[in-house]
Formats: structure tokens, sequence, C-alpha cells
């Protein structure tokens, strides 16, 4: 299961097992999305797999989760999401009533991010060999003019910025998984983040690079980019946004808010003369209203996260191993 929970093992399996395999200059960019020319434009190509559990959960589902996840990995490249495909796999015996719900949200999700299903397919298994249903979907989206958003353009200086408040998707799938009750409702962040980035795009096309914190969560997202850039990162534990109710969860699981999914929120790196402006743009976007600067690119231990806490120490915040909570997308 660590395999698939996007740490230490999963970028294990996938550069020493599938990118040479596969080969190819495009993927070895591993990002969120590729970015390729096709007829003379740049086009950012994406694909997924939703294997979450339970199917529905406050704030959303597995529907949702299916536009949103995927649109959201081709706006870390800058597109605009124009169609997806959809795969549905289905296990023998799930209710129609079910697949009904499902389809719907997915539907209601892909009006609301603007993007149209284009393609798709169905296949059933046999009983016991699935979990209700799994989805696949991919994505294209148009990469505008003057946009190269990559890790290896962060430089020291960069301004390290993160749009709102993290962990709320991982514990609100623990809570209904596990049947948890921490005094309050926590729903999933869960929403597609197109709109946000063609706000900051607004402010500057120079942004540097973009990522978005699901599995692995915020600490799994800044070590990928430090590791790819070359450089450090710094942040300040005291400025992540992290809302009570996910800190009291996480103190009594034991669970570090920075290793928690998220499937709302994105990093972003930010040349600094841009930083400020870039932040009001993104504070006066509803999913971006409680967005914070929490660091800073470094020269020093490249490659390595290292968060200052209250009490005036610094700690590594490593890639984690795998997933603390599996099947969370």
């Amino acid at each position: 299961m660590g395999h698939g929970g996007g740490g230490a093992l999963s970028a294990e399996l996938v550069q020493h097992l599938f990118a040479p395999a596969f080969g190819g200059e495009v993927l070895a960019q591993l990002g969120d999305s590729a970015a390729v020319s096709l007829g003379g434009v740049r086009l950012a190509f994406s694909t997924d797999s939703y294997v979450v559990r339970p199917l529905f959960f406050p704030g959303g589902s597995i529907g949702d989760l299916a536009v949103n996840g995927t649109v959201n990995d081709l706006a870390m490249a800058g597109a605009q999401a124009a169609y997806l495909s959809c795969g549905f796999i289905l296990e023998e015996g799930v209710e129609m009533s079910v697949v009904a719900r499902v389809a719907e949200a997915l539907g209601a999700a892909a009006r609301a991010a603007g993007v149209e299903v284009a393609t798709g397919d169905t296949k059933v298994v046999e009983a016991g060999h699935g979990d209700g249903v799994y989805i696949n979907t991919a994505g294209i989206g148009l990469i505008p003019d003057g946009v190269d958003l990559r890790p290896q353009r962060v430089v020291p200086g960069d301004v390290v910025i993160v749009s709102g408040e993290i962990g709320l998707h991982g514990v609100a799938i623990l809570s209904v998984r596990e049947g948890l009750e921490f005094g309050v409702d926590i729903e999933s962040d869960c929403a597609a983040l197109g709109g946000l980035v063609r706000t900051m795009l607004a402010v500057t096309p120079d942004l540097h690079v973009l990522r978005d914190p699901t599995r692995g969560g915020l600490a799994a997202a800044l070590n990928e980019i430090a590791a790819a850039s070359g450089t450090g990162v710094v942040i300040q534990e005291g400025r992540v946004p992290v809302p009570a109710a996910v800190q009291n969860a996480c103190a009594i699981l034991g669970l570090d808010p920075l290793y928690v999914a998220n499937e709302g929120k994105l990093v972003a790196f930010v040349p600094r003369e841009h930083a400020d402006a870039v932040l009001d743009a993104m504070r006066a976007h509803p999913l971006g209203r409680h967005a914070a600067v929490i660091g800073e690119a470094v020269a020093a231990h490249p490659g390595l996260v290292v968060a200052r806490t209250g009490l005036g120490g610094t700690r590594v915040v490593d890639l984690p191993i795998g997933e603390q909570l599996p099947r969370i997308c």
C-alpha cells in the first residue's frame, strides 16, 4: 500500500521501474501533468485513477474527486481543462442507484469546472475483485503563452505560498471510514482550482511552479519541488494554516498535518517581487481566502525541507515513506 501513497516508495516505483520501462523525455518531467507541443500549441495532459473508500464522504464523493483531481493536475501546469475522458470500473453487485449518484456527482463537478466529459469506457469485474466503483479520468487543456510552470525554475529567494487550510480532506475521510468523532463536522476541501490559478496568472505569468498537495500532503509536495529544483526550502511552521479541528484530530491520532492529504489546495513558488500581489489576488478568490506565505526557497541544504518551530528550533520535514491513510483519493 505504501507504493501508492505518494511518498518515497511511490517515487521509487516510478523512477526505478516505470520510467526506465517507458522512457521518453516528456515522462521524465514527472510533473502533475505533462506539458507537450502538438500542432503548434502547448497542451497539458494528465491522467489519474480514483479508488477512495468510502465512495461518499463529507464534502464530496469519488465522482467529485475524479473531475477535480484531474482538472487540478492540469491547472498546476497553468492549463484550463477542456476535455476529460472517464473510465468506470464497476464491481459485480454494486447497486445501480450508487453508480447513478456517482455519475451525477461527476457530471455536476465537470459542469462546475467548465470541462466536458468527451469520451469514456465501462468495465465490470467479478464480485470480490473491486470495491464498488473505481474511476479513471484523463484530461487535456491549453497552456497559455508565456506560462512555464516547473520545479526547475525555482530559485533561492522564491516565496512559498499555500492557498488555504490544509489537512481537511484526509481527516474527513478518516472520520467517516473509522467512525471517529472529533466534536465538530469536518468536510473535505475537494474543489477545482482552475479559476484560482487563472486569477494568479492574471497578476503575472511568471509563477515558477504550482503543485497540489494531495497524497503525502504539503510535506510531499515541498520535498518533490526541492529535489527537482536543487534548492532548499524553509517553512515557518506557525504560518502554515491548519484548522483547529484538523490540528486536534491529528494530535489525537498521532498524525502530522503536513502529511495529511488535500484535494482543493495548492502550493506556489513565486518570485519575491510578485509575491505580495499574487497573495492579495489569491485572498480575493473564494478558494484562496486563507492563503498564506509559509516560507521561501534557499540556497542552503539543497533538496531538503526544513521547518522552523514556534520554540525557535528546526526540524527536517522528510518525504513520507508511504501514506498515513491509504485510499484517500
